[in-house]
């Protein structure tokens, strides 16, 4: 007889249901989340499971390695098909979920999840805090613009540095106003000064990753661009093609086919969002900074002519996944192509 085991994970507690190859439940229990708990549960248990499914949370990677550690076969499923799974049950509770996981685990309906090695989490990790900050001061500048424009004061765009020093030289005189705007001010500052210590240990990492330098070869991905896709991918091997990197980052339509309609959207967004906006970033450097000619760019060029520069992003982000995809399986640099001999010329 087989088994197979749903855990419904949650902050504190998780839910443990085991079935039996015919789908009939034969144990319930509860755990803390922790991995050692989980572990002890799964022995007094006492029955010999066949696979473990985790529905992917915060918790899930820190979870599933303690469990492959101990040598259970735990597996993390993809969330979207998890809830589809769970939405059958009448009501919404850990209990019901957990045996939703259980007979997903049995009936072998799921889409595993790679689980990212720990470094790459933690590279992830630091790419998210430095992202935040950047977008908390991004915040606070805008509050401070607003604060200045109701005193008839036009800011412009100063650099990030000189902002405060553009500020003060333009509202000084505005003793009400600076009494609101100096605290945020003194924010901002201390926030630049740790952007600065992020970035510095970004860099600090890819200077030292051998993959990180081989794809900054590549016109328009720098450091922050390409952390962020080899934490993203971790191993290239998992991936049959290169092409099936852009789908998996979200860079490809979304696509609505029943009967005579066939409806090809925007780009799916599935995938992770912090190593789609870098290379979205990355295309547009490429395509509006970088001044040395590529195939690639004269591609990319040639699509934002015919359908637009927001079109050209977006193809030029998703080939750039797949160029840099290949660039670390094959272990080259990038290859800018021959320029025709009339742009030569």
């Amino acid at each position: 007889m087989k088994y197979f085991a749903g855990l419904d994970v949650s902050l504190e507690e998780t839910a443990i249901c085991v079935v039996d190859e015919s789908g009939r439940i034969v144990k319930e229990t509860r755990a803390a989340s922790e991995p050692q708990a989980l572990i002890d549960a799964l022995r007094e248990i006492g029955l010999p499971l066949e696979r473990v499914g985790l529905e992917a949370c915060s918790l899930t990677a820190w979870l599933h390695d303690g469990l492959h550690t101990e040598g259970w076969p735990a597996i993390c499923i993809e969330t979207r098909q998890a809830n589809a799974a769970m939405k059958t049950m009448p009501n919404k509770t850990d209990r019901n979920d957990a045996r939703a996981l259980a007979q997903i685990m049995r009936t072998g309906w799921y889409r595993q999840v790679h689980v990212k090695s720990r470094q790459c989490r933690l590279w992830r990790s630091l790419l998210v805090a430095r992202r935040t900050v950047l977008n908390e001061m991004r915040s606070i500048e805008n509050v401070v613009r607003a604060l200045l424009r109701e005193a008839g004061v036009k800011l412009g765009t100063p650099s990030r540095t000189a902002f405060a020093g553009r500020v003060r030289e333009l509202a000084g005189a505005e003793t009400q106003v600076m009494a609101m705007v100096e605290p945020l001010l003194a924010i901002l500052g201390v926030m630049l000064k740790e952007l600065a210590c992020l970035t510095q240990q970004v860099l600090d990492i890819v200077r030292k990753e051998e993959v990180c330098r081989r794809l900054m070869s590549a016109p328009g991905v720098g450091p922050i661009t390409a952390l962020a896709f080899r934490a993203t991918i971790d191993r290239p091997e998992r991936f049959g093609s290169s092409r099936a990197v852009g789908p998996h980052l979200g860079l490809t339509p979304a696509r609505y086919q029943s009967g005579e309609t066939d409806i090809q959207g925007k780009v799916s967004r599935c995938g992770d969002e912090l190593a789609r906006t870098a290379l979205y970033e990355a295309a547009h450097s490429l395509l509006v900074r970088s001044k040395k000619w590529s195939s690639l760019r004269a591609w990319g060029m040639n699509i934002a002519r015919r359908r637009g520069m927001a079109r050209a992003r977006v193809a030029v982000a998703r080939k750039l996944a797949v160029i840099l995809h290949r660039m670390w399986a094959d272990a080259t640099e990038f290859r800018f192509g021959k320029e025709p001999a009339a742009l030569a010329a």
